[in-house]
């Protein structure tokens, strides 16, 4: 019943509807009012066929539109939207009756005194503009110019608000040139507004939008400068909204703005002080690396449909020839240059003695290493002070090393300290605390200064401990800093090698000078002779084992050592020992290098798995890791999952089952980013984990299990057939969709086995759940009989077929309950339909126990016979020709059932197929 039907009651008044509309329309009633602004669609689709009559309802609308009821004026706006869309629809009679009557009231209502009519307004105004029906000279002669005086500087709070936001959710619907001339100033003035964070914030949560409406040359030119101010706003809300929407605005940026500009920016967001900053940072950290996606490096594409596709093979070949060489020459570059003179082997001659040493190369290197570590580092910092304190802690840290690598020039920490990548970061340095060892630096502290004045030459190692123990004192200050953190952990393990050193420098001495054999080595003066001394004793600690026991026992027969300095050497063993077992992972860490993203992004995103984000970010930071890990890996490409293979390994065993969840949902895109000997050697393993896992897990495998197996080889594929049984037996039973979903799979799955195999495994399979106690599950489980039944014939293993055949006649056709044998008709309505055998092996082993249903006590086993012999059976060819010998007895069987004692059985064997789609389609 329509709202206004009231207008149509004859003699109420004596007054025609229009008459009554507009007594009712200017009622003293409010309720009256409203009801006639509520159904002004039903009146203009009344008077639409007298234009007389059509305007002046429009006049009546004109005029309710000034009633001072905001109520009213509420009502009639909402229906301004539905009405221009049937003014639209009948445009040709009022071609202009929308600009010049309605669209006016839109406009007034933006500045309307109440607050619920602006809002009604501005709803009604974005559905016009997303349904196109605002022309362009409104939008830039009426809309536009309201829009720019409500968000001015000088103008209310609440205006400028709504204005705003207006301003951003219509910058998509607009044209480009219109948002850049006319909006895009307004609106950067708008992201610097001082006085409300409010319109800032609304700023904030929309730019992505702003940027894809105006390009990537105004974003660059105009934006990006807007967008730094707004990170490092002093509200959190602000910079929020912009880690959210990061991943818009680097969409619609160059690689290089990408790669130099943003990519710190993200840095310092992840790096806020701010927790709910950090969580909306690492969030949009996966989706931010995707930007970075390039086709010609990743070997992959996305087609129409989003599918993941394999680049053809002539762009395969383009890009093999020029990515590898350029893997090849970054990671030589940066070889050569992290390279430390142990792996370097230089001749030092002794006319070279007022040259540079390698120890003081590799200290130049360290220093240099450390230096450019710290500028990377200081791009996490937001504070400017912060960055000068870090510098100059550096600048100590530097000076500190610089000593330690002078005397101490063994290999194991020259190449970990002189390492570009490996100096100083949290995520490559993080280990478990330090058991406090005080008082065995307190022992030894003393030892080295019993022995000090017996040694005929003073061991340089004490100045630098003395040095290290200075930058480590002033780096107590800020201890909390992790970065800094990382830096005592390094200083302190060198300054406990420096002590043990001096500890034995003087019997190292001494053995130097009684045995000689240390002597190999030409050296032009005294000092020189000591430093070389030392080092040699540290080389040989972290060494092999054969090389330590060579040094004991040459040590041995040359001089008796006293217990406390084997003792002494021994600590100093076990603690080398446990700092290579500790600091094991760094060579690992070498190769996670890559020159697709910028280095520091995918180091934070590396570090999602750390125990310890989940308690300082988000606890879900695992499994928006897990959620964007396809994304980075296509951006990588397959040639850089070596970066990922930990961390996916640890999110695979996390302990939080929506986290694995998510990694088997997403699991067969990996495998087609990986290829197949990626996927056999890496993904295999954790997709057998995931078989054996919670059922909330298994059915991410379950739903995209044959979009895993066909990427695998056909030998490791045959290896799950024995596997796939276990997808029956699930943790609850009610679960039924999981059965449910595990049937349609196997339809999709029997192309990659042969006939064989099908009824060797995946026979028993389908029969199982043909008897599951869920209706839905059965009859989705007879479409994959007969789909096994289409595999055998299809592939001439007729003997399959036929025992097959036999088999579902004495399962179904014979079963104790009536559904097995309803089961039956319809399995071999199925096979007709998809013809998926020949038909004379149809007729002979189906059709008559098909037939013989026909007495079957049951009305609902007759009913499906009569739908299966009337509707598909005799509509085929094969019986309806004349003189086929099966005709007759099927035709005898539909007689019979249309005289059945049911009356629905009578029913569907006397209507046709074609009265029944007639049926369907008039329902």
């Amino acid at each position: 019943m329509r709202i206004t039907a009231f207008l149509d009651i004859p003699g109420q008044d004596n007054l025609t509807p229009l008459a009554r509309l507009e007594k009712y329309a200017f009622s003293d009633n409010i309720f009256n009012r409203q009801i006639i602004a509520r159904g002004l669609l039903d009146v203009f689709r009344d008077f639409s066929n007298n234009e007389e009559d059509f305007l002046t309802v429009m006049e009546i609308v004109v005029r309710l539109s000034e009633d001072a009821e905001p109520t009213v004026r509420t009502e009639l706006m909402e229906q301004i939207p539905p009405i221009a869309i049937f003014l639209q629809e009948s445009r040709p009679k009022f071609p202009t009756a929308f600009f010049e009557y309605l669209m006016p009231i839109v406009v007034r209502y933006l500045t309307d005194v109440n607050n619920q009519v602006r809002k009604a307004g501005q709803e009604a105004l974005l559905i016009l503009l997303e349904q196109d029906l605002v022309a362009q000279s409104d939008i830039e002669n009426k809309v536009c110019p309201i829009l720019l005086d409500l968000s001015a500087p000088d103008s209310d709070d609440e205006y400028k608000v709504e204005a705003v936001n207006i301003i951003c959710k219509m910058a998509s619907m607009l044209s480009r040139t219109t948002v850049e001339h006319m909006l895009l100033p307004r609106f950067c003035e708008l992201c610097s507004d001082g006085k409300l964070f409010q319109v800032r914030k609304i700023c904030a949560a929309n730019f992505g939008d702003i940027c894809n409406a105006v390009g990537q040359e105004a974003t660059e030119r105009l934006l990006i400068p807007k967008f730094f101010e707004l990170c490092s706003d002093n509200v959190w809300g602000m910079r929020k909204a912009c880690a959210e929407c990061f991943m818009a605005v680097s969409y619609t940026t160059s690689p290089e703005v990408r790669r130099s500009k943003l990519s710190p920016l993200f840095i310092s967001l992840i790096s806020d002080t701010c927790r709910w900053v950090r969580q909306a940072a690492f969030q949009s950290l996966g989706p931010f690396i995707s930007t970075f996606a390039n086709p010609s490096s990743a070997g992959l594409y996305i087609r129409e449909d989003g599918t993941l596709s394999i680049r053809p093979p002539t762009q395969d070949v383009n890009s093999s020839s020029c990515q590898p060489s350029n893997n090849v020459t970054l990671m030589s570059s940066s070889t050569n240059a992290t390279l430390p003179s142990s792996e370097q082997p230089m001749e030092i001659k002794p006319e070279s003695s007022t040259e540079e040493t390698s120890a003081e190369v590799n200290a130049k290197l360290s220093v240099e290493n450390l230096k450019d570590t710290q500028e990377e580092g200081s791009d996490h910092c937001t504070n400017p002070g912060e960055d000068v304190s870090r510098s100059s802690q550096g600048d100590r840290v530097a000076a500190g090393v610089i000593e330690v690598t002078k005397d101490i020039s063994f290999p194991g920490v020259n190449s970990r300290l002189q390492s570009a990548e490996d100096v100083f970061n949290t995520f490559l340095y993080w280990r478990p605390p330090l058991p406090d060892i005080s008082h065995d630096l307190e022992l030894l502290q003393f030892k080295t200064e019993k022995h000090k004045d017996s040694c005929s030459v003073p061991c340089n190692n004490c100045v630098a401990s003395n040095e290290i123990k200075k930058v480590l004192e002033s780096l107590q200050e800020h201890i909390d800093d992790p970065d800094v953190q990382a830096q005592v952990q390094v200083l302190s393990a060198a300054l406990r090698a420096a002590q043990f050193d001096s500890v034995g420098d003087c019997e190292t001495k001494k053995m130097e000078e009684s045995s000689g054999k240390l002597q190999n080595k030409t050296i032009s003066d005294e000092t020189a002779v000591s430093d070389a001394t030392c080092s040699q004793v540290m080389e040989d600690t972290f060494s092999s084992a054969a090389g330590q026991d060579n040094i004991s026992d040459q040590a041995t027969t040359s001089i008796p050592k006293s217990t406390d300095s084997e003792e002494q050497h021994r600590g100093t063993k076990v603690f080398l020992k446990k700092e290579q077992e500790n600091n094991s992972p760094f060579e690992d860490d070498k190769s996670k290098l890559q020159d697709i993203i910028p280095q520091p992004l995918l180091d934070q995103y590396l570090s999602m798995t750390d125990p310890a984000r989940a308690q300082t970010v988000d606890t879900e930071i695992a499994k928006h890791c897990a959620y964007s890990l396809p994304g980075v890996a296509l951006t990588l490409g397959r040639q850089n999952w070596h970066c990922l293979k930990d961390t996916y390994e640890t999110l695979a065993s996390d302990v939080q089952w929506k986290v694995r969840r998510t990694l088997a949902f997403s699991i067969h895109e990996l495998a087609v980013i990986l290829g197949d000997q990626l996927t056999a050697a890496d993904l295999v393993p954790i997709f057998n984990g995931f078989l054996k896992d919670l059922d909330e897990v298994r059915i991410g495998v379950l739903k995209h299990l044959y979009d895993f197996l066909k990427l695998l080889h056909a030998d490791k594929r045959r290896e799950y057939l024995y596997q796939l049984q276990e997808f029956v037996v699930t943790d609850n039973s009610r679960n039924w969709r999981f059965r449910y979903e595990l049937a349609e799979q196997l339809i999709l799955i029997l192309e990659l086995y042969n006939p064989n195999d099908v009824y060797d495994y995946l026979r028993h399979i389908a029969l199982t759940l043909c008897s599951d106690k869920v209706s839905e599950v059965r009859w989705i489980s007879f479409k994959l009989v007969v789909a096994i039944l289409q595999k055998f014939y299809a592939n001439n293993a007729n003997a399959l077929g036929l025992n097959f055949i036999n088999e579902l006649v004495v399962r179904f056709r014979h079963c104790s309950k009536w559904v097995g044998r309803q089961a039956f008709a319809f399995i071999c309505q199925a096979v007709v339909e998809e013809e998926c055998m020949p038909v004379d092996q149809f007729v002979e082993h189906l059709l008559p126990s098909l037939l013989s249903l026909a007495s079957d006590p049951v009305p609902n086993v007759r009913v499906l016979l009569a739908k299966a012999l009337r509707q598909t059976l005799l509509e085929k060819a094969y019986f309806k020709s004349v003189g086929n010998p099966h005709l007759e007895a099927a035709e005898e069987t539909i007689l019979a059932l249309q005289s059945d004692r049911d009356q629905d059985v009578s029913f569907f064997a006397t209507i046709k197929l074609k009265q029944v789609s007639m049926n369907n389609m008039d329902k």
